[in-house]
Order: structure tokens, then sequence, then C-alpha cells
């Protein structure tokens, strides 16, 4: 009973992962990019700890996006009309995730170039 009820909330959980992944044009850019870091980090044979940092990254640009698809999602539900208030609501939410991915992609620079570096 009780691990039916964790199964049903890990397949709610999936949905929303595929909802975000069909609905918003961000979410699979962010997929697109999480390949091509993984396939990197694999190729230029990260250690145990720059796997960690990067993992980090990652999940936390792809949670953003979710947190950030939420907000939307509510905000035209609450305000399906024009409004500015509504509008800086869902500004704000775009910008978290913009910080996020910066000091991501300044992470990632931090931990690859030296790799890119020793690799050529």
């Amino acid at each position: 009973m009780i691990l039916e009820k964790y199964f049903k909330s890990f397949t709610f959980a999936v949905a929303g992962i595929g909802y975000a992944f069909r609905s918003q044009v961000n979410m699979r850019f962010h997929s697109i990019a999480t390949l091509l870091v993984i396939i990197s980090a694999i190729i230029l044979h990260l250690t145990a700890l720059e796997w960690c940092i990067i993992l980090l990254c990652i999940g936390s640009v792809l949670a953003a996006e979710l947190i950030n698809t939420s907000i939307e999602v509510n905000v035209d539900l609450q305000s399906p009309e024009r409004n500015e208030k509504a509008g800086n609501v869902k500004d704000l939410a775009a910008a978290a995730v913009l910080v996020i991915c910066i000091v991501s992609a300044i992470i990632g620079s931090i931990v690859f170039i030296p790799k890119i570096i020793h690799f050529i």
C-alpha cells in the first residue's frame, strides 16, 4: 500500500518532467546541453569530485527550469489575461533560471577548460 503511494508520486513526477520537456523549448535546450556535458565529462575523464560538481549544476539548472515552468503554468491559470504583476512573476522565475545557468556555465568552465587544454 505504501509502496503503491510512492510509485504513484514517482509517476506524477516523471509526468511533470515529460510535460516540461514537451511544452518548454528551454527544457529541451537544457536537456541537450546536459547530454553534451555528460559526453564531454566522459571523454575528458572527470574526477569523482568534478562529476559531483557538474551533476549538481545540471540538477540545479533542470530543477530551476521545472520550477519556472510550474510558476508559469500557475500564473497563466490564475491570470489568463495580460497582467503586469503576473508578467513580473514570470520574469522573476525566468531570471532565477538565468542566474543558475550563468553560475553553472562559470563552474563548467572552471572544471572543463583545464581538462580541454590538457586533452589538446
